[in-house]
């Protein structure tokens, strides 16, 4: 039971630590290391040691299988199984470039891995090539063969041949020598010498160059020969000429010969043995034949030059006049220069194309009519068989310019500068276009490009001047049209603003209409703005199309009552104010008339009151009176009938105020009249009367 849970227990701590366990015995891959000896940086041929070391812990004492792996950048290069604890040792014997890499090595105990890292290894130098010829003498094309080694390298090399420093040809190989074919290109001394480059990705290595080795290669005693008839030092346009290619001291040994005639970049003719050629001279095309004779490789070549004199030089066309318009008279000159031996009436001019208007005048002219469009012309001259065309004229028939138009550009304002636009429907550029006032030249203005304008600035002090202004448009010697006169609305800025009352602001009551009248003098349309002081925002805002608009409130009231004024503006953007006017709204008539009811009724309300007490009074003085008095005469009705004097206060019954008497009458302080009724009262005591309770 004890021994059960002792492997379960090794199982387990095997399952989970780096340990193994090999015939009951536990081990385990510490750590594993590769070294390069004796460095990492060597030169070509050193021997170099890689050494693998790994460091194993074991339980036992039995030799456990170990089994070593050595990489080159990730590819195997040798495999090692050992019972040994030693390092692993492996030796790159002389080494060279193509061993430059990065080296790791790997250990492997019953499954059990461990890599070691990456340890990088430079080897620098490469070997001298040598360079191997089978010939040191050639001839004229004759293939040479020729070997580049590179001794002790190996890998992916590239073998360059290079003739007198220039490379000549490249080669790929996975060996340290090539063989290549050689053709030197020319007669003479040649140095060959080749060289090579290790590739070892992503590095290339190059190698020094070569020995370098000398080859004569000598001329074969083959010729071209090119011969041109005739052989006059002097040939014209128009000769036959006789051209010839053919090869001298043909070799039997080359079974294919080419030959080649040619005249610039033209080839004429081509053949095996000899080349004829025949054409007739003319001083446009090249003045230099070739012969060229191949075989194989090897290339000779004759050339020759010869000098053409024309018979007639290349014609020129020109038109009178130099500018000509549309339906008008016009005439093409073709002109050529003729040599000595070529006369007049052999030089043939006519126009291409055939169709054209033009008739012939006379050798060389053409005359007829502009047409309405553009046209091509073209002249040919031609005499022997000889043919030249000159250079394309394209006549463009100018349009005369048509009457021009006078307009205004935005608007013409009175006082102010403005712009005055003269413009001609049709017309060739460029247009001379005059603005005149009263027929005298005001400025002259060039058109000369498509979308540029005749524009004029002027004032004007009066509105009437405008229409003195006029556009004259030129294009051309003869007269010029004039336009009609300018024709456009003047405005005038506004001026004189005043703003007008209805009805009388003395009269203004409530409930009454007000109405804001606003004037000026000024080109309409006028936009108006009433304002109350004390707001920035006006009242009403209207636009009218005559000097002046009124702006209506109805149902004045006290609210109302404020400085006023008026504000106006046309297209001259001038804005213009009125003098303000101050608006007092007073009561309305009905209110008057309700207060002075209530007042009267008030005062009447007064006066009785005021009458009643009076008597109420009167009445108790009486009794009195009665009762201290004795009657002299038993006549009531005799009693002494006085005027009252000034002791005597009868109260005005309007005003309730106590006028003076004088007299019967008496005159009150509102300068009314009063009439007052002869009193009868007793006079028997001074001190003391009675007035009836009737009066």
């Amino acid at each position: 039971m004890d021994l059960l849970l002792l492997l379960t227990s090794m199982l387990l701590s095997s399952y989970f630590h780096p340990w193994r366990v090999v015939n009951a015995q536990m081990f385990m891959i510490r750590d594993i290391t590769l070294s390069i000896e004796p460095s990492n940086d060597v030169t070509r041929d050193t021997n170099v040691t890689l050494r693998c070391r790994a460091t194993v812990s074991s339980s036992g004492h039995e030799a456990l299988s170990r089994e070593y792996t050595i990489y080159k950048d990730s590819n195997t290069i040798y495999t090692e199984t050992s019972s040994s604890s030693e390092d692993l040792l492996y030796t790159l014997s002389e080494t060279r470039v193509f061993n430059n890499g990065k080296y790791t090595c790997k250990i492997n105990i019953e499954g059990k891995e461990m890599t070691s890292g990456p340890s990088k290894l430079t080897v620098t130098g490469l070997s001298q090539p040598i360079l191997y010829l089978t010939k040191v003498v050639v001839s004229e094309g004759e293939e040479l063969r020729a070997s580049c080694v590179a001794p002790g390298e190996t890998g992916s090399i590239f073998f360059y041949f290079y003739e007198d420093s220039k490379e000549i040809q490249e080669q790929q190989v996975v060996f340290n020598k090539t063989d290549a074919k050689l053709r030197l290109s020319t007669v003479g001394i040649h140095k060959i010498h080749c060289a090579y480059t290790v590739l070892i990705t992503p590095d290339s290595f190059k190698s020094v160059e070569s020995n370098t080795v000398t080859v004569s290669v000598q001329a074969l005693p083959i010729t071209a020969v090119l011969e041109i008839l005739p052989h006059s030092p002097k040939i014209y346009e128009g000769d036959q000429l006789f051209i010839s290619c053919a090869v001298r001291n043909a070799l039997q040994t080359f079974k294919s010969i080419h030959l080649y005639l040619s005249q610039g970049n033209k080839l004429l003719s081509r053949g095996d043995t000899k080349v004829n050629h025949s054409s007739i001279a003319l001083a446009k095309d090249p003045k230099v034949f070739e012969c060229r004779v191949e075989m194989g490789d090897v290339v000779k070549i004759d050339t020759k030059t010869i000098s053409v004199t024309e018979l007639f030089s290349v014609p020129t066309l020109t038109m009178s006049p130099a500018e000509v318009f549309q339906k008008e008279y016009m005439a093409l000159t073709c002109k050529s220069e003729r040599s000595e031996k070529l006369d007049r009436e052999e030089l043939i001019y006519t126009l291409d194309p055939p169709g054209s208007p033009l008739i012939p005048k006379s050798a060389g002219v053409f005359s007829g009519t502009a047409l309405l469009y553009d046209f091509n012309y073209t002249c040919v001259a031609q005499a022997k068989g000889i043919v030249k065309h000159s250079a394309t004229l394209t006549v463009r028939p100018k349009v005369s310019v048509s009457t021009p138009k006078i307009s205004v550009v935005g608007r013409a304002v009175l006082g102010r500068p403005f712009k005055i636009l003269c413009h001609s429907e049709l017309g060739s550029l460029p247009i001379n276009y005059t603005l005149l006032t009263g027929y005298e030249q005001l400025s002259t203005f060039i058109v000369k490009q498509p979308l540029q304008q005749a524009l004029f600035t002027v004032s004007i002090t009066k509105p009437d001047e405008i229409s003195k202004y006029m556009c004259e448009a030129k294009n051309r010697q003869r007269e010029a049209p004039l336009s009609k006169r300018l024709n456009a609305t003047v405005i005038v800025p506004l001026t004189h603003p005043i703003l007008t009352v209805i009805p009388h602001p003395p009269e203004i009551s409530e409930g009454d209409v007000l109405y804001l009248i606003c004037g000026v003098k000024g080109t309409p349309p006028v936009t108006f703005k009433w304002y109350r002081v004390g707001s920035d925002q006006p009242l009403y805002i209207t636009t009218s199309n005559k000097n002046n608009t009124d702006y209506q409130v109805h149902s004045l009231s006290k609210e109302h009552s404020g400085v006023y004024y008026c504000e106006a503006v046309n297209h001259a953007n001038d804005v213009v104010r009125s003098d303000s006017v101050t608006i007092e709204v007073r009561l309305a008539l009905w209110k008057k008339v309700v207060i002075g009811g209530f007042s009267l009724l008030a005062l009447s309300v007064l006066v009785v009151v005021c009458v009643l007490c009076f008597r109420s009074k009167r009445g108790k003085r009486e009794a009195a009176a009665e009762l201290s008095v004795k009657p002299s005469s038993p006549k009531s009705d005799d009693s002494l009938t006085v005027n009252l004097t000034h002791d005597t206060e009868v109260y005005n019954a309007a005003t309730g105020a106590a006028p003076v008497y004088d007299g019967m009458e008496g005159r009150g302080t509102n300068g009314a009249r009063d009439s007052v009724a002869s009193l009868p009262v007793d006079i028997s005591n001074r001190s003391s009367y009675s007035i009836p309770a009737t009066v």
